[in-house]
Formats: C-alpha cells, sequence, structure tokens
C-alpha cells in the first residue's frame, strides 16, 4: 500500500516510514523544505506541500491507500507565549484542513485518514481514562479538540477517520526520554515537579506498530488511544530510568522552578494522564513493550 505521511521528518514520522518500507509498502513524505529531509529508506519519497492549502496535494493523495497526519509544530519548542500558542494552533488547523481538502477533492479517496491528536485532550487528570472519556479545558486539550474538529469532515467523503491520541514515545532520537535521561548519566537525575503526574508512555516501536495496526483494520474508526496499557507516576518513571543505568534518582525539580524557567509550557511535564488503550486491546493488538522497564532497557541499552 502506499502512504502518505505529513509531518514524516519528525521523530514518529521517520520511525513510521522506515517501519512501513521494511515491510514492503511504499511511503511519500510531505515537507516544506524535501532537499533537507534525511536520507529516507528505499521504498520512501519526499514531497513538497506547504503545509496548508490542498494545491499539489490531490495528485499525492489520489489513490493512496491512507494519510497519516503528524504535522504540527512542535509543543516543546518554544514558551507558549500568546503568539507561539497561535502557532501552535494555526500550524495544526491549517495543515489538517489542507489534507482534508484534497481527500474530498482527490477522485480516488484514500482509505483511511490518520489524524494525530493527543492524550492531552484529557486535560491534567489522576483517574483513569479511556477513549469514552469527556475532554479537558487546559491549553493542550482544548489545542487538541480543535485539532482533531479539523479533520471532521473527511467523514463527508469515503475515507475512514482514525484520532491518534498519541501518548509520549519513548525513543532516544528525539521526544522526553533524551532530556530525563541526561542527567541520570551526570548523577544528577530525578523527577519532575510533585513525581505523581502521570506518563501515558509508550515504546516508538509500539507506536508505529499501532499505527500500522490501524492503518489495516476497517472496522475502527474515531479516537483510539496510543499508550501503553500501564501508565505510570513519573517518579516511578524516573526510578525506572535510574535503575536501567544504574544511576540513583535522588533529585527533584519542584514545580515552581519548572514554572520559572518555562512558563506555562512547564505543563507538559507537571500535567499528566492515566491513559489506557482500551480500543487498541480491545481489537487484538499486542504490545512487545507493555512494562516500562522492559521498554527503557531496551532503548536506553542499547546506548551504551
Amino acid at each position: 500500500m502506499r502512504v502518505i505521511i505529513a509531518g514524516g521528518s519528525g521523530l514518529i514520522g521517520r520511525a513510521l516510514t522506515h517501519h512501513l518500507c521494511a515491510q514492503g509498502h511504499s511511503a511519500v513524505v510531505l515537507s516544506r523544505q524535501p532537499l533537507k529531509v534525511p536520507k529516507l529508506p528505499d521504498g520512501a519519497d519526499v514531497a513538497y506541500w506547504d503545509g496548508s492549502g490542498s494545491e499539489g496535494l490531490v495528485d499525492l493523495v489520489d489513490g493512496a491507500h491512507a494519510v497519516v497526519n503528524l504535522a504540527g509544530e512542535s509543543i516543546a519548542g518554544r514558551r507558549w507565549t500568546p503568539a507561539q500558542k497561535r502557532r501552535l494552533r494555526d500550524s495544526r488547523i491549517r495543515s489538517t484542513s489542507g489534507i482534508v481538502a484534497a481527500i474530498r477533492a482527490a477522485p480516488r479517496q484514500p482509505a483511511v485518514l490518520l489524524q494525530a491528536s493527543a492524550v492531552g485532550y484529557y486535560g491534567n487528570t489522576g483517574k483513569e481514562v479511556d477513549e469514552q472519556q469527556a475532554p479537558g479545558s487546559d491549553f493542550l486539550a482544548e489545542l487538541s479538540q480543535e485539532w482533531e474538529h479539523a479533520s471532521a469532515a473527511v467523514e463527508e467523503s469515503s475515507t475512514r477517520r482514525v484520532l491518534l491520541r498519541m501518548g509520549v514515545s519513548l525513543s532516544m532520537e528525539g521526544g522526553m526520554l533524551p532530556r530525563v535521561a541526561l542527567p541520570f548519566r551526570f548523577f544528577a537525575g530525578g523527577a519532575l515537579g510533585t513525581g505523581r503526574q502521570w506518563v501515558p508512555w509508550i515504546h516508538i516501536e509500539d507506536t508505529v506498530r499501532a499505527i500500522a495496526f490501524l492503518l489495516t483494520h476497517d472496522h475502527i474508526s474515531g479516537p483510539v488511544n496510543v499508550c501503553a496499557p500501564q501508565p505510570v507516576r513519573f517518579a516511578d518513571f524516573a526510578s525506572a530510568v535510574g535503575r536501567t543505568l544504574r544511576r540513583p534518582s535522588l533529585f527533584r525539580v519542584p514545580p515552581w522552578a519548572l514554572r520559572l524557567g518555562m512558563g506555562e509550557m512547564a505543563d507538559i511535564v507537571l500535567h499528566g494522564q492515566r491513559a489506557v488503550p482500551a480500543r487498541l486491546t480491545g481489537a487484538g493488538f499486542e504490545f512487545r513493550y507493555p512494562v516500562v522497564e522492559d521498554a527503557l532497557s531496551a532503548i536506553l541499552r542499547a546506548e551504551t
């Protein structure tokens, strides 16, 4: 099958492209700067897209099996000033709207759109939440709701829509884990904030396997939590990192210090969701790394 990937140069997009091509599929990575896209595996190509309009995109999605939309400016890139919040929103809404317009205009519409979202949709909650949970009301929750809503019009076409409510993908190629692991290497590691916030983690390999699973399971549509079945509190996550690296987990950065340094963006680490992948497990998906210690061991010990 041929899969169009928007946001294919990001952490998940890169891993997904390699996974699909290793399985014998083909991928087209969309980019504003095709010449700067890292080397792609055999079976993958890169195509220019401005990240917002449908011009030039209709021909690319025409006849493709699927579109995976992971496009959006990094949440952790800059402090959340009002201007940055607008950029975060616009980068998601405009890219999604352009993709939906292209799908609806294509003579041969893709079978499925896998639309990125986040478990931040549920807000900062300590109770266990599955896909039936109502949304939260903080900035990340509202951003996720708007992101999802921007893709709703695709359901007026023949294309199935799946909302990927992503957890924290663990990889040393990017994301949260390298930042958490680095202080441990200097014997200065520990939890951030109170340590009681939940981490809806998932090994990057299971992330891309779950996405590939959803590409072909035609009976699944709507929201799907893409996270491991056993979320942990941040203190326990930090302790597991320390044990894996054979380092103590002694230090803690208090919430006020994170707020001072990061402003409202500190919500990324101070808030969390006890999200579980009810729909994935109910559909028979099997995680290779359901336990955080096993996931960290596979990732971190490969680095040493």
